[in-house]
């Protein structure tokens, strides 16, 4: 237990995350005061959307040490006003106007609020009437449902920045930043607890490839991330090279096939496909693949085994991202993750600062569900929590199975496990208060499996479909 019952809480981030956190903590009815930190001008999270292109790439050393996503400075006396930061926050969104959820709609729904059986005609042309997955903006408005029902929306405050959360004495300093026009506003609230909700897909990460740097100072815009590919039309009959081999990059290449010029070269060979989806989308015969770069100078793009991608328009990496948390100073990220977190949520050091999505995971949404009534609990001083020396253990076992990097906070393939064992640590609650977690149910993963099974079989059909009118050449470098 907690020890006692938290009055004042903050949530950053009004995402997914932080609408079931918010629910969550309204549902326990022992909090006085959640204030909601979201830096967008809506709830969404990465599925807001943006209306105007991202900034073009800067800073590639940053990018490839992940260190850009630096903290601000912190005025020395609060409330101040300070001329706009000239630096990057990377809070732009990913989504591209055909967007499409890649997993069935059924495991990514919370379990009292479902997403609407709302179909787009692209998503039915490609995989029948009965399509499980949903348009970008479906999501983003059951997002934004979940956030302004039961005057919620009064708890948020956006556009706002959580620049710096410190613990002084027994209380939490938030110090917050807000966009004007033309000056940034400054202020601190004080909490009992913070509530990490923030996501970690915002800061791309590029590796370290000479000449990189270079070829984006002198075509300005031709080097970009996944994060701001916003639909094939910009590349209509260019040379494309796609880096990655996940399933960003899988989608990328697969959508330009018919758009840029053929074949779309994929840095794919000694790279590891994607664990659900593998590379069946790389395998359409406009796709030539390819090793990893070695360097680039001007338009060629040169490859470890010696050959050139010359005239080269676009290179897009669908590399990942980077784990940033520039605001909290006292939780310094360690390869890609987030240390000394228990169940990934609770920082062993202090209770009262917990993460709702500090996961790489297949149920994401279910998730951030189990993971915010976990934490919601806690706040109301009736949840289970372990001792310091069983939470430590705890990590010390999992970083020796799973290693200490990103897969240590891979839930698959112990779903079950771990659903069950945050149910267990949140308990039922009081009577007529909170949300309750039910056992878990192995027919949402198989929906998962399901949905990601049609996905691939779509790829399939289309490239056998291509390979039987071989109208694409396939190696031209």
């Amino acid at each position: 237990m907690t020890g006692s019952v938290v009055k004042r809480v903050a949530v950053i981030g009004a995402g997914p995350a932080g609408a079931i956190t918010i629910d969550a903590l309204a549902q326990e009815k022992t909090v006085d005061l959640i204030r909601v930190f979201e830096r967008r001008e809506g709830a969404g999270g990465c599925w807001i959307g943006d209306d105007e292109h991202p900034p073009k790439l800067s800073e590639f050393a940053s990018l490839a040490d992940r260190t850009a996503d630096a903290p601000l400075p912190i005025p020395d006396n609060l409330p101040a006003r300070t001329p706009k930061s000239p630096q990057p926050r990377f809070a732009e969104s990913s989504v591209y106007p055909y967007l499409e959820t890649n997993i069935d709609k059924k495991p990514m729904e919370f379990t009292q609020e479902s997403i609407p059986d709302e179909r787009s005609p692209r998503s039915i042309e490609l995989h029948g009437p009965d399509t499980p997955f949903r348009h970008w903006k479906v999501i983003r408005q059951y997002i934004r449902n979940l956030v302004e029902r039961r005057g919620y929306e009064d708890l948020v405050s956006y556009s706002t920045t959580v620049e710096r959360v410190e613990k002084i004495g027994a209380e939490w300093k938030v110090s917050l930043r807000k966009e004007g026009k033309e000056h940034d506003y400054w202020w601190v609230e004080w909490f009992d607890a913070v509530v990490v909700a923030s996501g970690h897909y915002s800061v791309p990460y590029i590796p370290a490839i000479d000449g990189l740097a270079e070829r984006e100072k002198s075509r300005p815009g031709s080097v970009l991330h996944s994060k701001s590919f916003r639909g094939r039309d910009p590349y209509k009959g260019k040379r494309v090279v796609v880096v990655g081999a996940s399933v960003s990059a899988a989608d990328i290449a697969f959508d330009l096939v018919n758009t840029a010029q053929t074949p779309v070269h994929a840095i794919t060979i000694g790279h590891k496909a994607n664990g659900y989806f593998g590379d069946e989308a790389f395998n359409h015969p406009g796709i030539q693949k390819q090793p990893s770069i070695s360097h680039i100078s001007g338009d060629n793009v040169h490859l470890i085994d010696g050959n050139i991608i010359s005239d080269v328009d676009y290179i897009i990496f669908a590399t990942g991202y980077s784990w940033t948390l520039p605001f909290l100073p006292a939780v310094p990220v360690r390869n890609n993750r987030v240390p000394n977190l228990y169940q990934h949520v609770v920082w062993q050091h202090d209770p009262t600062l917990l993460f709702v999505g500090a996961v790489q995971a297949g149920l994401t949404f279910k998730i951030f569900e189990w993971q915010a009534v976990y934490a919601a609990r806690l706040l109301a001083g009736r949840g289970s929590l372990p001792s310091l020396d069983e939470m430590r253990r705890w990590e010390a076992e999992r970083v020796q199975s799973r290693g200490d990097g990103p897969a240590f906070a891979l839930i698959f393939p112990d779903f079950e496990d771990y659903f069950e064992t945050l149910r267990r640590l949140a308990g039922d609650g009081e009577k007529g208060v909170g949300r309750n977690l039910p056992k878990f149910r192995g027919e949402w993963f198989d929906a998962f499996l399901k949905g990601i099974g049609r996905r691939k079989a779509m790829w399939k059909r289309i490239n056998a479909s291509a390979e039987k009118r071989q109208v694409v050449p396939k190696s031209r470098l």
